[in-house]
Formats: structure tokens, C-alpha cells, sequence
């Protein structure tokens, strides 16, 4: 696990942060074809346009839609997976739970496909708002589940040390605690609060544009607040924490 954990690290460096960095460098922000409304050449095609390479441009919008097709892909299994869990755990409608003989869960499979089909269709609609609305909801959402790892990482730390754990136990140890965690909860909320601060720099503020852009913080409170109500859960206390069912899952 932990070189997994290291190999990742290395790829996000390299296929993120530094493919955007070079990108930033080759390709002014001035550009006429990302200053439009829609946005047909993707960045890495005008990287390679500009280096006189146009068969390799012609490459990389394939290397895209292939990538585009991945990330359907596996959000697809993942949301799917996801569902069956929560449905497992009585999280979500039962029903979702149901596996076939081969051990795939259709009924939460096509839930999710057909989610993701009408959430699709909605570009058409309303010159697009739909979907702008649903792509900033899903932004600042992703930041939000960012938010609860961080938290989570923080007090598992805490709770495994008030147990009398020893650091020595883990068969991995993330560095930085606990700068780490707080740093990264810090980024996330102020991100997430900072989603459209432009908007209320204006002369007047777009509240079509401000409540599209926060929309994901008061539904996932009321899901969360809404969940803890309806099953009656608190805040598990630190020296409350189960360790022993997570290192012994199959008892």
C-alpha cells in the first residue's frame, strides 16, 4: 500500500501539475480559442499546434475521447459500487443491495446509468443552465468529500493514539500530521467558500450564478443533517472508535 500510495503521488505530479504547468507556459490565457463560450480545441491540441505538429494534435483529441470513455467508465462502476454499499449499510432503498449470479448489482447499475444519461441531456436544455448548474454542484462537491478524508484522516490519527495505539502499529504513515490534514481542510474550505467570490465583486451580484455555485453546500448539509436526524447518530467519540472491526473485517 504505501507504494501505491508514493506511485500516485509521482503521477499526479507528473500528469497534473506539470502538464498544466507546460501548458500555462506554451499557451497564452489571451488565446482566442479558450476565450470562447465553447471551448472546441483542448489545450494540449494547441500545445502541440503550436510545435508544428499536427498529426500529434490530431493524437492527443483521440487520447482524449479515450479518456473521456475511461472516466464514464469507471464512474459508472464506482457510483454504482457506492449505491450498492449504501444499500448494504441501510443507507439507501434495499433494493439497490440485489446482486445478480455473476455478483453484479443491476438494479443500482441502472440507477446510475440513467442518472448520468439525464444529467447528459440536460446540456440541451435551457441554452445549457441545467448543466451548469449540475457541473458546479459536482465541483463543489468533489471538495466537500476532499473535506470529509481530510477530517477523517485527523481523527483517526487522534482516536488511534487515545486507544493506546502505537504509531508503529500502521503498516503506513502519512508525513506532515498533523500539518498535513489542517492544511488541506483549510484549502478545501476556503475553495469551497471561494467557489464564486467574483460574483459578489460585482456591481451587481448574478444570484442565478451565486446559488448555482454554492447549491452543492445546503444540499449536502441537508443530506447529512437529514441522515443524523432520521438514524439518530452523533459524533463517535475518540476513545469510542472501533479499530478492532476494521483489522479484523471478516469476524
Amino acid at each position: 500500500m504505501p507504494k501505491a500510495i508514493k506511485n500516485v503521488f509521482w503521477r499526479i505530479l507528473l500528469f497534473y501539475v506539470l502538464a498544466i504547468l507546460v501548458i500555462g507556459l506554451l499557451v497564452p490565457y489571451t488565446n482566442s480559442s479558450l476565450k470562447s463560450e465553447n471551448v472546441l480545441v483542448s489545450p494540449f491540441t494547441l500545445v502541440f499546434k503550436k510545435a508544428g505538429l499536427s498529426f500529434a494534435a490530431s493524437m492527443m483529441n483521440a487520447v482524449i475521447l479515450a479518456a473521456v470513455l475511461s472516466a464514464g467508465n469507471s464512474s459508472l462502476y464506482a457510483s454504482t459500487r457506492m449505491l450498492y454499499t449504501m444499500a448494504k449499510e441501510g443507507q439507501a432503498p434495499r433494493i439497490f443491495s440485489k446482486l445478480d449470479r455473476r455478483g453484479v448489482p443491476v438494479p443500482a447499475m441502472i440507477l446510475t446509468a440513467v442518472v448520468g444519461m439525464l444529467a447528459f441531456f440536460t446540456s440541451i436544455f435551457g441554452d445549457g443552465v441545467v448543466y451548469i448548474w449540475l457541473m458546479n454542484s459536482i465541483g463543489i462537491t468533489g471538495f466537500i468529500f476532499w473535506l470529509g478524508i481530510c477530517v477523517s484522516h485527523y481523527r483517526f490519527r487522534k482516536a488511534f493514539l487515545a486507544q493506546g495505539h502505537a504509531l508503529d502499529e500502521l503498516p503506513y504513515r502519512a508525513k506532515w500530521y498533523p500539518f498535513g490534514p489542517v492544511f488541506a481542510i483549510a484549502v478545501c474550505l476556503i475553495v469551497t467558500l471561494a467557489q464564486d467570490y467574483q460574483a459578489f465583486l460585482a456591481p451587481h451580484i448574478n444570484w442565478g450564478n451565486v446559488i448555482a455555485a454554492y447549491l452543492g453546500i445546503p444540499f449536502f448539509l441537508v443530506l447529512w443533517f437529514g441522515y443524523k436526524i432520521a438514524r439518530k447518530t452523533k459524533i463517535v467519540p475518540l476513545d469510542a472508535h472501533d479499530f478492532h472491526a476494521i483489522a479484523e473485517p471478516n469476524k
